[in-house]
């Protein structure tokens, strides 16, 4: 029984880097000018080329396919009576549109927050919360910062070829891991749709790797941010409230998934204010542009945060053993580990400038 669930995980994860795949070479030869922004914009685009910022649409209707496959191949009850999945399905349509709206017609910063805090409100009301403070109310306001932060983190993290696609996907794969470690092994329906995303993300990163030919725009940032945010919470915020532990080890065990993204966010934001800017404006300032600075080729910068997600997925399994053993206090491993990966990058932002020296 247990050989045929990997058998059919194994058929949508090669159904969904298909799928994938064939949306994005679709795009990609049929797209001329549709999806690129910012043609002329080399001061917050890494890139100095206008590629179409399509990728986004790939992740969103591989999601969609995957869903429809499994609800007719399965009992579709399984699928639609699940409130906390309806909750996922509308905020990831909201997501959607956001980042779609947002390509198009690059609207206020004021209607695109709007949008996220109420993609976190339709999970908060659909069941899906972070378990910290153990109030509804306090709980449901840090699930709505959370997905606000996590939407906005990969959207900044997004200036470089593969960067967020990777490290999302990496999140994804600690997220699977975690949820396979907390279910004995046993898998559902929950398990489909994150080896879905994250074969989805593979059939994008074929096209988005240095020399990217396809970018993922705020459609697939918004999308993805929400969606990891989502397995975020159900898969490693809320382990510790299954076996009765403290929830701060929750905190760690995220803190650690997303370690790659916390660690540029952090860095940006307080290399900015330092200087007296904004963080909410972009710029050449993020730790995978002094990486490049330092003397690295883009597609070493990648390698660089592939390496680093790799490690956290490994530091967080690790967590999570333990954490299903009872031995909480052993996650505090997880501040460490993210601290010397923060002051990692962060440091090469001190040491390395851009060759103008203007840090812009």
């Amino acid at each position: 029984m247990l050989e045929n669930y990997f058998i059919e995980i194994l058929l949508y994860f090669i159904f969904a880097v298909g799928i994938s795949a064939f949306i994005n070479k679709i795009l990609l030869r049929f797209s001329r000018s549709l999806g690129i922004r910012n043609k002329n914009d080399v001061v917050i685009r890494w890139s100095n080329e206008s590629k179409p910022s399509l990728g986004g649409v790939s992740m969103f209707f591989t999601f969609l396919f995957a869903i429809l496959a499994f609800a007719i191949y399965n009992n579709s009850a399984v699928v639609f009576d699940n409130v906390e999945f309806i909750g996922l399905l509308g905020a990831s349509t909201l997501a959607f549109g956001i980042g779609v709206a947002d390509d198009a017609y690059n609207t206020r910063p004021f209607l695109k927050l709007f949008g996220q805090i109420l993609c976190g409100v339709i999970l908060v009301i659909t069941d899906t919360s972070v378990d910290f403070f153990h109030n509804s109310i306090a709980d449901g306001i840090l699930t709505v910062v959370w997905i606000v932060t996590i939407m906005n983190s990969l959207n900044m993290l997004d200036n470089m070829d593969g960067i967020t696609a990777t490290v999302s996907l990496f999140v994804l794969i600690a997220c699977s891991l975690s949820l396979l470690i907390l279910n004995d092994f046993n898998i559902d329906f929950w398990q489909i749709i994150l080896i879905t995303e994250i074969g989805a993300l593979i059939g994008f990163l074929i096209f988005n790797v240095h020399p990217a030919k396809l970018f993922m725009g705020d459609t697939g940032s918004q999308f993805i941010g929400l969606f990891v945010g989502f397995f975020g919470i159900k898969a490693l915020w809320n382990v510790p409230a299954v076996y009765q532990l403290p929830a701060w080890s929750g905190m760690v065990l995220a803190l650690v998934a997303f370690s790659p993204a916390a660690a540029d966010t952090l860095t940006v934001v307080i290399n900015r204010i330092k200087k007296g800017r904004s963080p909410m404006i972009g710029g050449k300032d993020h730790t995978t542009h002094h990486l490049v600075y330092k003397g690295l080729t883009d597609f070493k910068v990648w390698l660089v945060f592939l390496l680093l997600s790799l490690l956290s997925v490994l530091v967080g399994v690790v967590l999570m053993v333990l954490l299903k053993n009872g031995i909480y206090l052993g996650t505090l491993i997880g501040i460490p580990f993210f601290l010397v990966l923060f002051l990692f990058l962060y440091r090469n932002t001190i040491k390395y400038s851009p060759p103008d020296s203007k840090g812009k």
